[in-house]
């Protein structure tokens, strides 16, 4: 085995298709040998979502082409490889499968150490890959298909603090989009779309917003958008609820962020802290501005991946796969994969009708 461990990671939670390899740097960081993504937009845009049999199959016929490229690409010999590191869940199990199976029998075949990664760990390690960060440090995680603030101790060791109790940030987003009439996937246009509006505009409610501690909710919120999107009069207007939109979020998110921090500081002393806010709907330069303003003003460092590494990808799963191979937590070919796969085993399963906060 080499001095500076590199692994494969590959990733198919979704509607990514994605391998990549990873090498350990003597500073403790990564060095991203390759990282290759293959997106499905254009399958799933027919359908204004993701469907996860089309994604399964989509999976199943790019895997390999992806793997063998991001192999090439690393300028290694897969039989060089310290590790192999696949995520194992949380996500549309059809597609999990494609991926995980793939890995495990990479490893078999190869007789290299398999590592089960989970995805929301994936993302909470993902910007040490790029700087050295000390443990334990704040998390908001904000994707897709998730949205909580974490208290991230070290690897395999993470406190929940609060999460979302009915839509994900990232899934607000794209059915807002929906509903004015942009085209799958919608977030990045409502952003688009955001900057020429007015943010005053529309009156938007935000939902558990001094209550629940710092759990959020957004369904409240979309049900706003899809009423007042009937009443629009004409372009302008879908801008102005585009920025209102964004605004609210805005709004959300730092009032929830402050809780989150004073709720991660007890027990501490007030020394220098990170703020680590990671998962695709981090790339939101507005929601970005926001957080690394309210960071500096609560003495928090922020801390985002680079863009290309806040949505789903593989580089963020061999980099787990680094870590935890390291603390000797590696996993056996019959590891299962699993759609939900809470990082806090303990944390109480807030998603659900009749819920009161």
């Amino acid at each position: 085995m080499g001095q500076k461990l590199a692994f494969l990671g590959i990733e198919t939670s979704c509607d990514e298709t994605a391998a990549s390899i990873v090498q350990e740097k003597n500073d403790g960081t990564g060095e991203i040998l390759s990282n290759v993504v293959s997106s499905q937009i254009e399958e799933h845009k027919a359908f204004g979502g993701v469907v996860p049999e089309v994604a399964a199959r989509a999976h199943v016929e790019k895997i390999e082409s992806i793997i063998k490229k991001a192999v090439k690409d690393s300028k290694l010999k897969i039989k060089d490889i310290d590790g192999i590191a696949a995520t194992a869940g949380p996500g549309l199990i059809v597609c999990l499968t494609v991926g995980f199976n793939a890995g495990k029998a990479i490893a078999g075949v190869l007789k290299k150490p398999f590592v089960a990664v989970n995805h929301l760990e994936g993302h909470a390690l993902s910007p040490k890959i790029i700087q050295k960060i000390k443990f334990p440090y704040l998390l908001l995680l904000i994707s897709g298909g998730h949205t909580q603030f974490l208290e991230v101790g070290g690897v395999n060791n993470y406190k929940r603090l609060g999460t979302t109790i009915d839509d994900a940030l990232g899934e607000a987003f794209d059915k807002t989009a929906k509903l004015m009439g942009i085209e799958f996937p919608g977030g990045p246009k409502v952003e688009e779309w955001a900057k020429k509006g007015d943010e005053n505009y529309f009156k938007l409610p935000k939902p558990i917003f001094k209550k629940g501690g710092c759990n959020l909710s957004f369904a409240g919120l979309k049900t706003a958008v899809l009423r007042i999107s009937k009443e629009l009069k004409n372009e302008k207007e879908k801008y102005h609820l585009a920025a209102s939109f964004q605004k609210t979020v805005v709004d959300i998110l730092n009032e929830k962020t402050k809780v989150a921090m004073k709720e991660f500081l007890k027990n501490k002393e007030k020394e220098k802290n990170t703020f680590v806010i990671a998962g695709g709907v981090a790339a939101n330069l507005k929601i970005r501005e926001n957080l690394i303003k309210l960071a500096k003003e609560k003495n928090f460092s922020p801390v985002f991946p680079p863009v290309n590494l806040c949505s789903d990808n593989a580089a963020m799963i061999a980099w787990a796969g680094i870590e935890r191979y390291k603390m000797k937590l590696v996993d056996n070919l019959e590891f299962p994969s699993k759609a939900r796969w809470p990082l806090d085993a303990s944390a109480p399963f807030l998603k659900g009708p009749g819920l009161k906060i």
